[in-house]
């Protein structure tokens, strides 16, 4: 049995590793254009999530300037309705705060709040302030304090983001549990002297066989267990 020791604060990723995302924007998707069968609104889906990526690299690359979730999310959905002729303005605003609106995995509301009793607890967020604000609170979950890559003016897996969660930890980064469901999360947390733990969801961005993290998990349920053995 996998037990992690000596961590004194644990950091969760919030999009695909708590909230499902995909689904979240497929069913938002398929509201706005509700005669979109399966695979339009997987098609659909792609347009948004590689407008989201490129925008993102962009600002990475400092080709463009920050701009947060709910203005890049706004992009995608006015690309979206102009690629299926939508035109209702209602709508389109509607489907531009789908990421508010996601649900969560079965096990995130009550894992959250056990790891919660015996440790604080951070969301760590590439969501901007108020959709991270609306979409914890529509999903139900609970933490200590949610953290926004907006404060820093930054998107994971940039290293002053994890340096914001760290700071606002107040203990060494050798002490603070990074958890994602994206391996590529994990390494950037990793980079800063961070503790790692990937937990598996049907999305999300697995290990690859170079990967070595604190522990792997099929779920919370797990990750609680390695947390308070012994």
């Amino acid at each position: 049995m996998t037990e992690i020791h000596d961590v004194e604060v644990v950091v969760f990723d919030v999009l695909g590793t708590l909230v499902d995302e995909p689904s979240g924007l497929r069913a938002a998707i398929r509201e706005a254009v509700p005669a979109s069968d399966d695979g339009s609104v997987d098609e659909l889906l792609t347009l948004w999530q590689q407008h989201v990526e490129l925008e993102q690299q962009r600002i990475a690359q400092g080709h463009r300037a920050y701009a947060s979730t709910e203005n890049i999310d706004g992009e995608a959905a006015q690309r979206v309705a102009d690629h299926v002729g939508l035109t209702d303005a209602a709508a389109v605003a509607r489907l531009a705060t789908a990421g508010q609106r996601l649900r969560p995995w079965s096990d995130s509301v009550a894992g959250v709040e056990r790891i919660a009793r015996r440790f604080p607890v951070l969301g760590l967020s590439n969501a901007g302030r108020t959709a991270l604000l609306r979409l914890n609170a529509h999903a139900g979950l609970r933490w200590h304090q949610a953290l926004s890559g907006e404060a820093v003016l930054a998107y994971k897996p940039a290293p002053e983001v994890y340096r914001l969660a760290v700071d606002t930890a107040g203990c060494p980064p050798e002490n603070v549990l990074m958890v994602a469901a994206h391996a590529w999360d994990l390494r950037g947390a990793q980079a800063l002297g961070m503790r790692t733990a990937y937990v598996r969801r049907p999305v999300g961005d697995p290990p690859t066989h170079s990967d070595v993290f604190d522990g792997q998990f099929d779920g919370l349920d797990e990750l609680v267990t390695a947390l308070t053995a012994g």
